[in-house]
């Protein structure tokens, strides 16, 4: 009974977490950017006061570090979408430099071998995605989630129908009790 309630469990969890990440992907992108916020923040509030906990003499520097680790996750709770846009951009001019860089160089190329232009095709999708980005970063911010969305519902319910299509009521196994020989009606031969 416990099997079945873990697998329904499990299969219900996956359908509802793909479904709301599928539904609201902007949301998923934002509480991301706050749990890795408060990764940041609490190891280091909690470093912070043990500093403080200790006796004056034994307390040693200040945790600097700690305390910027906590500024920066709070920072980063406050104002997730701060971060996922800045992120954003940073990864679109990356694509917008990397494809660019790779279109030159492969022109580069054309002056000791022979490039057809099917190799300008990536480079330019790369340019292109990395344009698409820089225009709106939310929206390819958002796309991971939805893959990720679709897959987990997908999962969810293809372990629904494994659930009802191949469950079992296989009877309890039972321990075969075999007869054992005692050691004094073992032949000679066979012991050595």
């Amino acid at each position: 009974m416990k099997m079945m309630n873990y697998s329904m469990a499990r299969c219900v969890s996956a359908i509802a977490i793909g479904l709301l990440l599928m539904m609201w992907p902007e949301a998923a992108i934002l509480y991301l950017v706050i749990a890795i916020g408060a990764m940041f923040f609490l190891p280091s509030l909690i470093s912070l006061i043990s500093y403080f906990k200790k006796e004056h003499e034994k307390r040693g520097y200040f945790p600097i570090v700690s305390l910027g680790s906590l500024l920066f996750g709070l920072w980063l709770m406050i104002s997730p979408a701060f971060f996922v846009g800045i992120l954003m951009y940073l990864l679109g001019a990356v694509l917008v430099f990397a494809g660019i860089s790779q279109i030159v160089g492969l022109l580069d190329a054309r002056s000791y071998a022979n490039v057809s232009t099917g190799f300008m095709v990536m480079p330019v999708l790369i340019l292109l995605s990395g344009l698409l980005v820089l225009v709106n970063p939310f929206a390819a911010a958002s796309v991971p989630f939805i893959i990720l969305g679709v897959s987990s519902t997908v999962y969810g319910v293809t372990e629904l129908i494994n659930f009802y299509k191949f469950r079992r009521k296989a009877p309890k196994a039972e321990e075969e009790i075999q007869d054992i020989v005692p050691i004094e009606e073992i032949p000679n031969e066979v012991k050595s």
